[in-house]
């Protein structure tokens, strides 16, 4: 493909086997070449020079269905300090509210109960159970959030969770009613061993409720820019019944929301404890169907994202020769991708702006945009703003209300380039 190809600044080991059956049968789906990490923001006086820069290739797996990238990056490099606040976003906050006043509701929890959630983040989701007075545990990776989370009064543990953090927490004689992993199984290089460790933690009753960004959505509206190094795996639900079944669980029930451009949630329990729903069975049909296993469900994929480069920087380039003044909205991991992938850059955008005071100050990684406030947008008279966080547009769009009265106008990147 011709996309912007950056040289590989460093290397690490690529997998010659399935992330989750290891299975030696997988094909190549996509290739976007040499990214930096989506996440890694820079510093003003950062050595550019130095910046990391990996593999970032999507194959499939035929034997599970399970799509991933080859790359496994440190986890420690990726996590060791996590500049992503999911409270930041009124819409996560709000989903979150949803599910957990449903799992109150029809699992009876109660004082003498414990939710738990993976990759904790700062307590966004936990909130809402410690605010009905539900005991909560979370595990964050990220030392900087964890901290966050304790200091809000949510108890959070700072620990990487697979089975190890699951032993020792089962030693203690710690057991959840229910245990949510957002986004969490996308981010994990060692599969097997998180899923064997809800198991160990998990009640006889209880329920795993894992949200995960939908393949068949990520290819239908070419969402490549959810690809990043953090993404390792973009899951159907065929391949999460295999991966839940190999450690005697079972996914009992199914559900597609639109949050993230498509996501899964599947709720899961000890095998035999309820059977599957008609939904299962229903989508598992509709997966066999459209090939979930077989190349020809991704077979044109990367000539859809070859095309969409070129008709955006066409979009993107007669706009500058018009004179018009350009940024962009979201200092966003899928950003990092889109924007590094089509070769984007300071001749091209001003300035990315974010609502995360976390990351205002800091540059982007790859083209090294320095990240600014919203209302930088109506300050420096911006004529458009590429939206690279689509996945909120609803909310961006009413949050920048005077931008558009201004006579502003986003650009929405995918599936195809859209001015609004």
């Amino acid at each position: 493909m011709a996309f912007n190809k950056q040289s590989c600044a460093a290397t690490v080991p690529k997998n010659s086997n399935c992330r989750s059956c290891k299975s030696a049968k997988l094909f190549a789906i996509l290739s976007l070449g040499n990214l930096p990490l989506a996440n890694s923001l820079l510093n003003r006086g950062d050595d550019y020079k130095n910046e990391q820069h990996f593999p970032l290739d999507l194959v499939l797996c035929a034997d599970c269905s399970l799509v991933q990238i080859t790359e496994t990056v440190d986890p420690k490099i990726l996590f060791g300090e996590y500049l992503y606040f999911s409270s930041f976003s009124e819409t996560m906050v709000t989903h979150a509210l949803t599910i957990v006043e449903r799992c109150i509701v029809t699992k009876k929890l109660g004082a003498q109960s414990l939710a738990m959630e993976i990759a904790s983040n700062d307590g966004y989701l936990l909130q809402h159970y410690v605010e009905r007075g539900i005991p909560v545990l979370g595990i964050e990776p990220a030392k900087n959030i964890a901290q966050v989370a304790n200091e809000k009064g949510i108890k959070t543990k700072n620990d990487f969770f697979g089975r190890a953090c699951a032993q020792h927490l089962a030693d203690e004689g710690i057991f959840a009613d229910v245990i949510h992993a957002n986004n969490v199984l996308a981010h994990v290089a060692e599969l097997n061993g998180v899923i064997s460790g809800f198991k160990l933690i998990l009640k006889p009753d209880g329920r795993i409720i894992c949200e995960s960004p939908y393949v068949k959505d990520m290819i239908d509206h070419l969402e490549f820019d959810t690809i990043y190094h953090e993404h390792l795996c973009y899951y159907s639900l065929t391949a999460l019944v295999k991966l839940f079944d190999m450690h005697d669980l079972e996914i009992v029930d199914v559900e597609r929301l639109s949050i993230h451009g498509g996501t899964l949630r599947i709720f899961a329990a000890h095998k035999g404890f309820v059977s599957p729903s008609a939904n299962v069975v229903e989508l598992l049909s509709e997966e066999k169907n459209w090939g979930v296993c077989e190349l020809r469900g991704y077979s044109d994929f990367a000539r859809r994202v070859e095309s969409l480069q070129v008709d955006l920087l066409n979009l993107l380039n007669g706009l500058k020769a018009q004179g018009k003044r350009i940024a962009a909205y979201g200092a966003s991991a899928k950003g990092s991708t889109l924007m590094n992938t089509f070769g984007i850059d300071q001749k091209i955008l001003e300035f990315v702006v974010d609502r995360s005071t976390v990351k205002q100050g800091r540059f982007t990684p790859g083209n090294h945009l320095e990240i600014l406030p919203p209302a930088a947008l109506i300050e420096k008279k911006i004529d458009y703003a590429l939206l690279l966080t689509w996945n909120f547009s609803d909310e961006i769009l009413r949050q920048q209300a005077e931008f558009r009265t201004n006579g502003g106008k986003f650009i929405l990147p995918l599936p195809v380039p859209k001015i609004i």
